[in-house]
């Protein structure tokens, strides 16, 4: 990868936002250069996404300007950003799976009212910029029939092919772009890279993984608290120098420091024997799952998501029931409803924390208390004992340093906490359990318990739950994470079409073998390989 001369592809000077009292951006002011790859840094809450944002026309800054080869960018235009040759691939894919790929690369180019689809100036137009970039699909392969690497290589093509109204990417913004992938396709998405930088092609590069970060980039810009407050080449900096300076103070990764064998002689916490669930699709979700979990340890499920780790978190959250096979928690068969497996001593930290992790138009105090709001601790016939549940979510609040209260107290809205406040606050609610009962919980089902928090709520968070384990709880984490698994599980099973390998020592396992497990080789072929 090496930068190309002249005067840089794209200029950002003096961006400033402000929603409110807050200054999202303040006085941003970035260069980025025709075969580069700039890497964008910051903790959640940083102003990363204003930022980017402004960027592609989807906000209006306040102050500053941006241009693009020299030429001023028309501010709040999502169109004028196309033209100028700006592309996103989002972390989350945005491609209908019901239709094809050519379809999906022509979807938004052409006018509603014009009377005919050129289909074959687009399928030409793929056709070259997938030979001249390295990205080899089939135009009209179902976007549905395709693997999560090949539906990134579309999304990626939909923002470099030049058809009707949208120019081609000169400038590709990735957010997150390893989040979803195995190792394997992270190793071909990065030779991608490799491929389009070298043809003149800029890249903004938005990761949490520091590793990758280092790999990949040429510079790297930090922000924190809306301000520009560090550039350096990737060439020589650390990992431990890019934490501080997201975080502002020196941040220690978690690590299990003894992994502990499994206690064979205790009795499982919890125990699936054969679980299946159906499901809809085309192979059942769960498909004759076997697994037992025993205090203190720490069981990982790896796998690509859409695999049927979902469905294993709704059967340990009480939402769904088997079909077939037997779950047991401390020996006992639990009904599918979440007040019995609360009450059994599970505790739930859910995958959408907005969606299913908390209710954000209620105040804090309320979510602090909402799995357990008929508890005797928080209610008497029928009636919320006010005091005692903001009493409970006071103790949250200080316990788990749960902050952005300091306006409205225990009546924040929820949902105007940052990512990493709410999920202390889901923390706190599921590890903290219910005052009648002293204890920690017996199991803790974690299902994508860091996914977009910066490296210091992460740290946080891997400390509450190993010091949750080191009380007694059994802890099921699930993550796409392979860093989170090889940092905190003692045992590691792969999920693939509902299937559920044995979880082995983690020390059985390496990072090349686990992928090809999550793209469906046998356990065997896996460790083999």
């Amino acid at each position: 990868m090496g930068l190309r001369p002249g005067p840089p592809l794209l200029q950002i000077d003096g961006i400033t936002k402000r929603f409110g009292a807050l200054v999202a951006n303040e006085g941003i002011s970035l260069t980025l250069d025709r075969g580069e790859v700039l890497a964008l840094l910051g903790e959640n809450g940083a102003g990363k996404s204003t930022l980017v944002s402004i960027l592609f026309g989807h906000y209006l800054a306040d102050a500053g300007q941006i241009t693009v080869d020299g030429q001023p960018l028309p501010p709040g235009d999502p169109a004028a950003a196309l033209a100028a040759g700006i592309g996103m691939v989002h972390q989350h894919f945005t491609l209908a799976d019901n239709l094809s790929v050519l379809d999906n690369v022509m979807l938004g180019t052409e006018r509603l009212w014009q009377p005919f689809s050129r289909r074959a100036a687009a399928r030409a137009a793929l056709t070259d910029t997938a030979r001249r970039f390295g990205l080899q699909v089939d135009p009209d392969a179902r976007i549905a029939s395709l693997s999560v690497g090949e539906r990134q290589r579309v999304e990626i093509l939909k923002a470099l092919v030049p058809f009707g109204r949208k120019a081609g990417a000169r400038i590709l913004i990735l957010d997150e772009p390893t989040a979803v992938l195995t190792p394997q396709e992270s190793e071909s998405l990065f030779a991608t890279l490799g491929q389009l930088v070298a043809q003149g092609l800029a890249i903004i590069f938005i990761s949490h993984k520091l590793d990758e970060v280092l790999r990949v980039s040429h510079r790297i810009a930090v922000l924190r608290g809306g301000k520009l407050v560090a550039q350096m080449p990737a060439a020589g900096a650390s990992k431990a120098q890019l934490a501080q300076a997201m975080v502002g103070r020196d941040v220690q990764r978690v690590v299990r420091e003894a992994k502990a064998a499994p206690a064979t002689a205790a009795a499982p916490v919890c125990m699936l024997q054969g679980v299946t669930v159906r499901g809809h699709g085309a192979w059942p979700q769960l498909d004759n799952i076997h697994l037992a979990l025993q205090p203190g340890e720490v069981v990982a499920i790896a796998g690509v998501a859409g695999n049927g780790q979902h469905a294993l978190a709704d059967l340990l959250h009480g939402l769904v029931a088997p079909d077939a096979g037997t779950v047991t928690v401390a020996g006992r068969a639990l009904p599918a409803t979440p007040r019995a497996w609360v009450n059994a001593g599970v505790a739930r930290i859910p995958e959408d924390r907005h969606a299913v992790g908390v209710v954000g138009d209620l105040p804090l105090w309320e979510n602090a208390v909402l799995e357990r709001s008929s508890s005797p601790a928080f209610a008497r016939g029928g009636i919320v004992r006010r005091g005692a549940a903001r009493a409970h979510a006071q103790g949250l609040v200080t316990r788990f340093d749960v902050r952005g209260t300091e306006g409205g107290g225990l009546d924040t809205i929820t949902r105007g906490l940052s990512g990493g406040n709410m999920q202390k606050l889901i923390l706190g609610r599921a590890l903290a359990g219910d005052p009648q009962h002293a204890g920690p919980p017996v199991l803790i089902v974690a299902n994508q318990p860091t996914w977009g928090l910066d490296i210091g709520a992460v740290a946080y968070v891997h400390r509450q739950l190993l010091d949750a384990c080191a009380a007694g709880a059994a802890l099921l984490l699930i993550s796409e994470d392979l860093d989170e698994i090889f940092a905190l599980a003692d045992r590691i099973a792969v999920m693939h079409h509902g299937r559920l390998t044995d979880a082995r020592p983690a020390a059985d396992w390496t990072l090349a073998a686990i992928g090809l497990a999550m793209a469906g080789a046998s356990q065997e072929g896996a460790h083999a390989a």
